[in-house]
């Protein structure tokens, strides 16, 4: 039996109204607060937004008393709750700000406060636990405080003055009288002219230049630190009459989340179909039992060559072993996902160098004709791995690529270190996976009755480094999980991405009269400048059937967590639990504790992902089994992952637009040929 215990606490309002100081201009230390329709009746007499200038729908106000230029209005706290919960933010950041050593606000404009670690003695930095303090409102639009912990940053003891000749370029956020600011944005000229206060914070490219060597990560299991970090917060600095008398917290202390109170998707729904009907949880062992769930489609003709630098012949010779007879307990390729394969060993291509590998390629690739009825794959055997590779580097392995899917190749890389490894035979069928679902064959499926149902997962990433720092991406899937195709656009803003997505969703429509809905599961890192487009084309859409907006963080949550306490030794909740934490807003735990007793490796205990629902039929939401439906689509489609055996818990809505996002937006060509857009090339 779980209890669940949410690091959220609930707290009543300081006062039911209370008056403040409004002004129409920005000013230093003030807070910006969007006139929200709840707020127009009650300002649109001081000033009425202009809806032809963006910047008029805001006011501000510092929280102080009012000065020439302003006006003072009486704000119901229990009716204006945006507001509200500008002003509880406020009230937290003036108690703490003599009590932590450093503050900001993040991005969010949620009060971050770093605490001193004492532990840490005899380094060139001070470090610090970062916890943030944030505020929002329950389905019962009664105020709560989320208590989060953002893991740890270092300062450096050295001041600015006391790092002459430091390339600049490299500072990230300094440290100015207990106050964060982002170097070359919101740095302040008074920070300038008292360098010898300001502590730059310790980015991986500082302590690089500096030297500077850090302690591995823990890999461990998290929960318990985060945990007794998160009470050990509340109990030194927020369960006292101090901090009570500026937010009223509940005396109860945390939420605490009973059965019956959370839910849990049912058990069947990490079942996943193999060949021959089979059914497990377990992709590796199961597809050695009962095969994929579907080989590839006629032409069955699969035909490989390699590409490598010509000193490592002898890898490939290993390679193609382990591909005919697998390697220890790792089966063959045709064994282990009944793919015949020969070799086009005479097109097989050998570069000097990787600078000469592109040009070697093309020369090679530009006047083959290839035989009837058959597909071709080429295994890539890198030199560098993706994790040490140089931008450059990067750039020839995205290259190549490129140039075999203009010419209409399917591809494998494969880095050749792991080839040569004792442990290869743990690589070796995540490859062949991959290989399969590229061809077109399906490893495995969700376990469930296909229906008319198109779930569409939609990707918005900025990249690095590229020439285009945008990517939109729309991919379609069946509702059972099978892959259809996607489309992708660099572009500096979403309006090619908004007229994608709405053709698919009208042509789905209309090869599908009978759809009850449309479900579409959104990725966004953009602005709201740039998101509305898309928003207004999906709001838009001249259909009649709803469409269902699921929101779901790449990032898994770390700032709103639930604790299995009656589990102290693991505190992950079982996989599948899931529980409401505002309006229309879930926590989703995706993992590998199946049952009380599941074993879970200590680098396996994964945070939740949170997920925010949205309707053009909103009362649709009100219905606790559409919701549970949803939920278990998110859930199920976390095991539709390719590109290996190894359970993932984000669903391939999510994973493969990210994954396309790493490479495309570096193609020369904008476009995607529609050979790119049916096979899953990126895997």
């Amino acid at each position: 039996m779980q209890t669940l215990q949410l690091n959220i606490i609930p707290f009543a309002p300081p006062a039911t109204t209370k008056t403040f100081a409004f002004y129409k201009e920005w000013f230093q230390g003030a807070y910006a607060v969007y006139i929200s329709e709840e707020l127009l009746p009650v300002v649109q007499h001081f000033h009425k937004p202009d809806p032809a200038k963006a910047e008029t729908h805001w006011l501000y106000s510092d929280f102080l008393p009012l000065r020439d230029g302003g006006i003072e209005l009486e704000i119901d706290l229990t009716v204006h709750l945006q507001f509200a919960e500008h002003y509880y933010r406020f009230l937290i950041s003036n108690h703490f700000r003599d009590i932590a050593p450093i503050m900001r606000r993040n991005f969010t404009q949620e009060v971050e406060l770093w605490m001193f670690d004492t532990t840490l003695k005899g380094k060139e930095y001070n470090q610090y636990y970062k916890f943030t303090l944030a505020v929002q409102h329950s389905i019962h639009k009664t105020p709560e405080l989320i208590i989060s912990y953002d893991g740890n940053s270092r300062v450096l003891k050295k001041s600015m003055a006391e790092l002459p000749g430091l390339d600049t370029l490299i500072y990230r956020w300094m440290n100015y009288k207990g106050l964060l600011y982002h170097w070359g944005e919101s740095f302040p000229d008074e920070a300038l002219r008292n360098q010898h206060e300001v502590f730059p914070v310790i980015s991986n490219e500082l302590g690089t230049e500096l030297e500077i060597i850090f302690p591995k990560s823990d890999r461990d299991n998290r929960y318990p630190t985060f945990f007794k970090l998160i009470t050990g917060f509340y109990t030194k600095y927020l369960n006292n009459d101090d901090f009570r008398k500026v937010i009223p917290l509940s005396p109860d202390g945390f939420l605490i989340r009973n059965e019956g109170e959370f839910h849990r998707i049912d058990s069947n729904a990490s079942l996943l179909e193999y060949g021959n009907k089979g059914t497990g949880i377990d992709p590796h062992n199961d597809i050695k039992e009962y095969g994929p769930y579907k080989t590839i489609e006629h032409p069955h003709n699969v035909k490989l060559f390699f590409v490598y630098q010509k000193s490592d012949a002898a890898i490939v010779k290993n390679l193609k072993d382990c591909f005919d007879n697998g390697f220890k307990n790792a089966q063959s390729l045709n064994e282990y996902v009944k793919l015949p394969y020969t070799y086009k060993d005479e097109w097989s291509i050998a570069f000097d160098s990787l600078n000469d590998a592109v040009k070697t390629c093309y020369h090679a690739l530009e006047n083959r004709q290839k035989e009837h009825n058959v597909r071709y794959l080429v295994i890539y055997l890198s030199p560098v791995s993706k994790d040490d590779a140089t931008q450059e580097e990067k750039r020839i392995y995205i290259r190549l690529k490129e140039m075999f899917l203009f010419y209409g190749y399917h591809s494998q890389v494969v880095f050749k270190g792991k080839v040569s490894r004792a442990d290869f035979n743990f690589a070796l069928p995540n490859i062949q996976i991959a290989m399969l679902a590229k061809l077109g064959g399906v490893p495995w499926r969700l376990n469930r009755e296909p229906a008319k149902e198109l779930i569409v997962g939609i990707g918005a990433s900025k990249v690095r480094f590229a020439k285009s720092k945008m990517l939109g991406s729309a991919f379609c899937f069946d509702n059972d999980g099978k892959f259809r195709h996607f489309d992708c656009f660099p572009a500096d803003n979403t309006q090619a991405l908004s007229v994608s997505i709405r053709l698919a969703l009208l042509d789905f429509r209309k090869k599908n009269p009978e759809a009850k809905r449309l479900v579409i599961h959104f990725y966004k890192l953009m602005s709201k400048k740039e998101l509305k487009p898309v928003l207004d084309m999906l709001y838009d859409l001249k259909v009649d059937i709803p469409v269902i907006i699921l929101t779901i963080n790449k990032t898994v949550s770390k700032n709103i967590l639930a604790f299995d306490i009656a589990a102290p030794d693991t505190m992950m909740p079982l996989t599948g639990t899931y529980v409401q934490i505002a309006e229309r807003q879930y926590l989703l735990y995706n993992n590998i504790r199946y049952t009380e007793n599941s074993f879970v490796k200590k680098t396996k205990y994964q945070f939740p992902v949170k997920i925010k629902m949205t309707s053009t039929q909103l009362e649709l939401l009100d219905d606790p089994a559409l919701v549970d439906l949803l939920i278990d689509q998110v859930y199920q489609f976390s095991r539709m992952y390719w590109k290996s055996v190894a359970q993932q818990n984000l669903p391939v809505t999510i994973l493969y637009p990210q994954m396309v996002a790493e490479i495309f937006p570096f193609f020369k060509t904008p476009v995607l040929s529609d050979f790119g857009k049916e096979t899953l090339w990126f895997l």
